[in-house]
Parts: C-alpha cells; structure tokens; sequence
C-alpha cells in the first residue's frame, strides 16, 4: 500500500459524516470517492483486496468499452485488438491494481464517449442524458475529467455533425460544467494540495505515447459511420494532457494519471493500425510475429509494475520499519507532520510508540495528517525522553514553519543518530540523547542496515557519529558484524 493509497484506507473507513468535515479541508476533490469506497468497506470488509478491486473491475469495464467503440467505428477485428491493447497498457495496468479513483474516472470516460458516438446518429434525447450523466459521475470522482468534454467537441466539430446534434452536445457539456462549478470553486481552495508539483510529471513518457498515436492515425483506418475513429481518438489522445500543460505554464498541474482516460485513443489507434496492418498482409504469419514482438515486449514493464518498487513510497514497509525499530515507550517524531499518513493505516505500527507532535489525532480533527501541538511544546515534550523514532519521506524537505524547525533543531542539539533504515520512500532513524549511556547494541542491527563499521570487526568497540564508543563484547561484534 503506498501513500495514496494510503489516504483512501483511512479516509474510507470513517463515517460519511466525518469524509464531509475532512474534505472541507483537504482532498474534497476525491470525497464522492472516499464515500464510495466507505460503502464498499461496508459490504464487503475493510481489507487491501477491498481496496484495489473496484480499480481493477472498473478497468475490465474500460477495456469492454474500449472494445465496443473500436468494433462500432472499424470493425470487429480492430475492436478486439484494441480492447486488448488497452488492457496490456502499461499505464492502465499500473492504475488498474491501485486505490484510487483513476481507473472508475477512465471507465466513466470511455462509456461516455461511447454514448457519444451512439447518440450521434440517433439524435434520441435519453442517450445525450445518459452521455451528459456518466460524464458528470466521472467529473465528480476527478475534476480533470471535464478535459474529455472539450475532446469530445472537437471530435463533433470535425466530424461536421448536424447542427442538432451539436446543439444536443452543448445542452449536455453545459450540464456537466454547471453540475462541476460548485465542487471546482469550493476545490480552489485546497490547491495547495498539488503544490508537490513542481514540473510535468512523466511527460516524456506522455508523448512519446501521443507520437505513436498521431503516427498510427495517418494510416488509412477503418471508417463507419459520421465519426471516423481517428477523428475521435486523436483529440482524447492528446487535448487533455495538451491543456493540462498549457495550464502549467501559470501553475504546474500536470500528472500523467490525472489523464488516465487519455490511453482511450492510443488503445483505438493501435487497435486499428493492427487491423490495417493484417489486411494489407497476404500473409499473417507478419501480423503473428508483430503480435509475439509487441507482447514480448510488454513483459518486463507489466511485471515490474507489480512490485512495491514501482511506486515512489511503501506505507506498508515503512510502518512496519518503524515498529521494528521503535521499543515500548520511544517517542515517534515525523519530520514533517504531514507524513504522518504514511504510518497511520496500520495503528499497531506505532500503538506503542508516542507521536510527540500531536495534539489532536487525525479522526477527531477531521484532517489527513492530524493537528500538531505548538513548536515549544514540540522541544519540551522530546527533551522528556531518550530515544527517538523520526520518519523522514525520502526526497522531500521539511517546511519552513516553527514546528518542523523546533524538531529539527532539538535533534541537532540534544540528540544523536544512533541508526537509520532505509525503505523505499523514507528514512527511519533512531535518535537517543546524547547526556545518557548509549542503548545496548540491538542484535540485527547492521544486517537491517547494510552497514558494517570496521571497528566492530576489530572487537571492542564501535564508534557512531562522533560520540564516545559502545563497549561490546569480541563475541557480539563477530556475529554482528561478519566482515
């Protein structure tokens, strides 16, 4: 379980009433979905595999979708591939097995589109509401979901399609934007919350994607209907993730996964591109080799993408590293406060360390990462004790508020590192006080820690950080430490 992931554990399993106080404050842009997921916990239990299996169901009704789309526009053969590509992304499968809201999203947005393409020549009313319906739903779970609107109206203008059908579209976008505005003017005031943001997030990986599909869209695909597939597929390829940089130019927004529905196009493109591909071919012993090539290829990506390195944190591993490393009795330190969310899914992690920092727990104060107790109460109450468990998230740098400073600074002044452990998306390390006899030596310490100083090879001691040496015996210093 990672960070965000994480968020939506916790999240969803408070009352509804408590997911409304919290998003007042933070994250109201994924509340419809923290109340979703609460009610699903309610069904079916609170575990992990509640927790990512609506991601992976959404994303099989996606590609099902995907498939229909490609079978209404080029056929049953371009159909099929293109579901299956879909399926094989690397993109999809990466979201597909996590906690939040962006597979439901891409799943919304693929069966919107394809109310569009259905409503098109029909003109029947109740198909532009279920369009302007599934769209809003999908708004709702993510605000950049609206990006797809602006595709699909260029896919309309295009296609040159009646005026009554562009009137019936326009009557359904002005739905969703007028049923959006509320959560989008009161979201506005959490933007902070994306201000981790400091440059395009995966964006070369975007548009070597957005190559591949424009290049694909050149060749002659197949075409039935008033919608032509490339005329679809080109826009919700590339128009989203185009305007979400378009925006960061006056404050960085993009992340690949806010336009998640985007790999909708390159599904279709390829989908087609295969089908062209097999039907110029006398032979299709061509077409079986690509086929083998491309899934060959797919591999190493689609295992990695399973493993906890795949993502930048480990809640999981960080909440058991600091239960490793912590005694009964240590204080817990999270530099800074709002990391406290990579430990809290797991309460037994930390029931028998004290958080020294908070004054009011997560829950009760309706927040994400608790409420913290002023900066000199922060140093009083760390002084009161002699070791230390600080959690530190890797790459990230401590804001410069009284709080984090306080802990900062009483570290550096009445503590010393007496160990770290290294997971993947923290640092866990232990500080004791420098005026006392160092802890005993703690057996496994350096097999956690993969470092192994050359004086404990030599028997009697080992010296850490500069303080005095830790006097051990030649027999624990061998069995620590086999050099």
């Amino acid at each position: 379980m990672w960070g965000d992931e994480s968020v939506t554990y916790q999240l969803a399993h408070r009352d509804l009433s408590q997911i409304w106080h919290t998003a007042q404050h933070v994250d109201l842009v994924h509340a419809l979905y923290y109340a979703l997921m609460h009610e699903i916990f309610g069904l079916f239990g609170g575990g992990l595999l509640t927790l990512r299996l609506p991601s992976v169901l959404a994303m099989s009704v996606a590609a099902s979708g995907v498939g229909l789309l490609g079978l209404r526009l080029a056929g049953p053969r371009a159909g099929l591939l293109a579901g299956l590509v879909f399926a094989l992304l690397p993109q999809v499968q990466k979201y597909a097995q996590e906690g939040r809201s962006y597979a439901m999203v891409c799943a919304l947005v693929t069966w919107a589109t394809y109310a569009l393409v259905v409503s098109v020549p029909h003109r029947a009313r109740w198909r532009w509401a279920v369009y302007g319906s599934t769209m809003l739903l999908a708004c709702l779970l993510h605000e950049f979901a609206v990006l797809a609107l602006v595709a699909h109206g260029v896919t309309l203008v295009v296609s040159r399609v009646p005026r009554p059908v562009l009137k019936a579209w326009s009557a359904a976008a002005a739905g969703v934007v007028a049923g959006l505005l509320p959560l989008a003017v009161c979201s506005a005031g959490q933007s902070g919350q994306v201000a981790w943001i400091d440059g395009p997030v995966r964006l070369p990986g975007f548009l070597a994607v957005a190559v591949v599909g424009v290049a694909c869209a050149l060749a002659p695909l197949g075409v039935r209907g008033p919608v032509r597939l490339s005329v679809l597929a080109v826009p919700i390829l590339v128009l989203p993730g185009l305007l979400l940089l378009i925006a960061s130019l006056v404050r960085p927004v993009f992340v690949d996964r806010y336009v998640l529905y985007s790999s909708i196009g390159i599904a279709l493109l390829l989908g087609a591109w295969m089908d062209y591909f097999h039907r110029r071919q006398r032979s299709s012993r061509n077409a079986w080799i690509t086929a083998v090539a491309v899934l060959a290829a797919l591999v190493p990506p689609s295992l990695s993408l399973r493993t906890p390195q795949s993502r930048s944190n480990d809640a999981t591993a960080i909440g058991a590293a600091v239960r490793r490393e912590g005694r009964p009795g240590d204080g817990l330190l999270y530099l800074s406060g709002q990391h406290r969310i990579l430990t809290t899914a797991n309460p037994e992690d930390t029931r028998l360390l004290t958080d020294l920092a908070l004054a009011q727990d997560p829950v009760s104060s309706n927040t994400l990462a608790g409420v913290e107790l002023p900066a000199q109460e922060i140093a009083a109450r760390m002084l009161e004790f002699d070791r230390i468990v600080a959690v530190r998230a890797a790459g990230a740098h401590s804001p410069t508020n009284p709080q984090e400073e306080a802990k900062t600074n009483t570290l550096r002044r009445h503590f010393r590192e007496y160990g770290t452990t290294h997971v993947n998306g923290a640092r866990v390390t232990v500080y004791v006080r420098d005026h006392d006899p160092s802890p005993k030596a703690d057996p496994g310490f350096n097999s956690r820690r993969g470092s192994c100083p050359a004086s404990w090879c030599r028997g009697s001691s080992v010296t850490r950080s500069g303080t005095r040496p830790l006097t051990i015996s030649a027999e624990v210093a061998v069995h620590e430490a086999p050099c």
